[in-house]
């Protein structure tokens, strides 16, 4: 199975242009805010803390999210959406056999989503890796749910049967 947040990636750039926006308009009318202190050192590093926080939540939630169960082999990639490919240092790809995940977790934090893999290698050594999923849909996240049920039963099966 292969699914996407494709669909998001305009919200994703709007977002980006609103905070655009913003900074301008927040320069622009850096005069009204300053009748609100006193201080125009403290006006203007509170303009500039807001802005910075909210572009900071905006580049930490939105990441392009792809999953691809075909095959032998599960390939899940987390990216940033702005810089290309071979530039983008938030790119995070893992790549494994289907027979080496024993466990998966869905985790639903106020307005961040994570999907955790618990593998283990053909050396008995366990790790987990973890994946920002905020802007994948109820509807595909329901998919991954049975497509890793899935996978998880027949290794069970599996194991079941070698004993």
């Amino acid at each position: 199975m292969r699914t996407n947040n494709s669909k998001v990636k305009n919200t994703i750039i709007s977002i980006y242009f609103v905070l655009i926006v913003l900074a301008i308009l927040l320069a622009t009318f850096y005069k009204l805010f300053n009748n609100l202190t006193g201080n125009p050192f403290f006006t203007f590093f509170i303009i500039v803390f807001a802005f910075a926080l909210l572009y900071f939540l905006a580049h930490v939630s939105t990441r392009y999210f792809e999953y691809d169960s075909d095959g032998s082999k599960v390939i899940v990639v987390n990216r940033g959406l702005l810089l290309p490919e071979r530039f983008d240092p938030r790119e995070h790809v893992l790549e494994f056999e289907k027979e080496e995940l024993y466990a998966y977790k869905f985790r639903n934090m106020f307005l961040y989503k994570t999907l955790t893999f618990y593998l283990e290698d053909q050396h008995s050594r366990k790790y987990k890796d973890t994946f920002n999923v905020t802007l994948l849909p109820r509807k595909k996240r329901r998919y991954i749910k049975q497509s890793l049920r899935k996978m998880i039963k027949q290794n069970k099966q599996e194991a079941e049967l070698n004993e």
